[in-house]
């Protein structure tokens, strides 16, 4: 018996050890796991949602076979997201049977934020009754747990849906009702959302200086946040308010900023509303690709991090980097410089300090890193274009002008 009783006590000393183990690698798997989730709303922050799908679904697959549903259904929020704007479609059904599945064999309940995700994704083909239908669960919802935060969501999405129809005055109303959920609730994602979508419709109704006044407030809030695909949508907004009005420069610049920064693989439906718009204004989406675009008439130059670059009343800049454009790659000396540019015989006493600085002051307009020049590089005997630079240089095309 003794000899019974202390194999049994080998076994079963051993077992907490065995048992301590596994719950401590369990901890840490969970832990990578949220991490893991971290990571994926980061990049659908950034707007990269290829990523932001591959994270997110490792992170949705640990949840479900632990039975987190909550963690599960965050997870499945941010990919319909992505889903939706990356036009996967078949994934947004997909996701949607497995969450009829949970719903079913679990006795699990959707939660608000779910069905006003799920209404975004079919607005975005223009299911409009549908995703009524699920706005109107995700109020109820919120309005029977008493949760103000997903109240705010659930009536934001009614305006947009709302908008979608043409049934402008309506959304502007749950605008305005939202503007008392955010004197007391901080929803910094949701407020800018509002005011870009309230702005939209002030487009739409021609009402443009009160849009890009509301726009240029957005913009105040939209610096300090860290979701690209917000500043994306601010600058689409912004090209479409000065193109209805009849600022065409200033349309081409906001709308070749969003083409600039816009990833056509990533965030597809938002990249072709940009596309419309660039060929309403006779722009070549092409020019996008280029670093510098020289509108020689207006005198302005768009470069592809800064934007738009004004050489008002700067005749000796505006002609110094005509010279470079035109000639990229060709090294000019100081004396042709002087001799072309200035107009005068050169005289290194005088002549040598001002071209230095003139260069600086060239570079400090044009260079995103003004320490680390891209454009104006500096030779032996001169200074030239730097000739890997994709440079459009516009004194003809109309399509092609900033």
């Amino acid at each position: 018996m003794n000899g019974d009783f202390n194999q049994n006590s080998n076994v079963n000393s051993s077992a907490p050890a065995g048992n301590n183990m596994a719950m401590a690698n369990n901890t840490v798997l969970a832990s990578q796991m949220k991490e893991t989730f971290e990571n994926g709303k980061l990049y659908y922050d950034r707007a990269d949602f290829t990523l932001a799908i591959t994270k997110l679904t490792k992170a949705a697959d640990y949840f479900y076979e632990n039975r987190s549903f909550e963690e599960y259904l965050r997870c499945q929020n941010l990919l319909l997201r992505c889903y939706a704007e990356k036009q996967m479609y078949e994934a947004i059904h997909s996701t949607k049977e497995k969450l009829q599945d949970l719903v079913l064999r679990e006795g699990f309940e959707l939660n608000s934020k779910t069905y006003y995700t799920l209404a975004l994704c079919a607005s975005y083909k223009n299911q409009y009754d549908t995703a009524y239908e699920y706005l109107q669960k995700s109020l109820s919802i919120a309005l029977a747990t008493d949760n103000k935060i997903d109240l705010c969501y659930a009536i934001s999405g009614i305006a947009i849906i709302y908008r979608r129809q043409g049934r402008f005055e309506e959304a502007l109303k749950e605008y305005y009702n939202l503007q008392v959920f955010f004197q007391v609730i901080d929803l910094p994602e949701v407020k800018i959302s509002t005011m870009i979508q309230n702005a939209a419709i002030l487009i739409d109704l021609k009402k443009y200086d009160q849009a890009i006044d509301i726009l240029w407030l957005t913009y105040e809030q939209v610096r300090n946040s860290k979701n690209s695909f917000t500043y994306l949508l601010l600058l689409y907004e912004m090209g479409r308010a000065y193109l209805r009005m009849g600022d065409k420069e200033l349309a081409r610049v906001y709308l070749n900023l969003a083409a600039h920064t816009c990833d056509p693989e990533n965030s597809i439906n938002l990249f072709k509303g940009i596309q419309e718009l660039l060929s309403e204004l006779g722009t070549d989406l092409k020019s996008s690709n280029y670093d510098l675009i020289f509108d020689l008439e207006n005198h302005v130059i768009v470069e592809k991090k800064i934007g738009k670059v004004d050489f008002k009343n700067q005749f000796i800049l505006l002609d110094l980097m005509k010279l470079f454009v035109q000639n990229q790659g060709q090294v000019f000396s100081k004396e042709y410089l002087v001799e072309h540019v200035w107009k005068q015989n050169y005289d290194p006493a005088v002549h040598d300090n001002k071209i230095y600085v003139t260069i600086k002051r060239l570079r400090r307009m044009i260079e995103p890193d003004y320490e680390k020049p891209k454009y104006i590089f500096r030779a032996k005997n001169g200074y030239y274009m730097n000739k890997t630079a994709k440079v459009l240089l516009d004194d003809k095309v109309e399509g092609a002008r900033i």
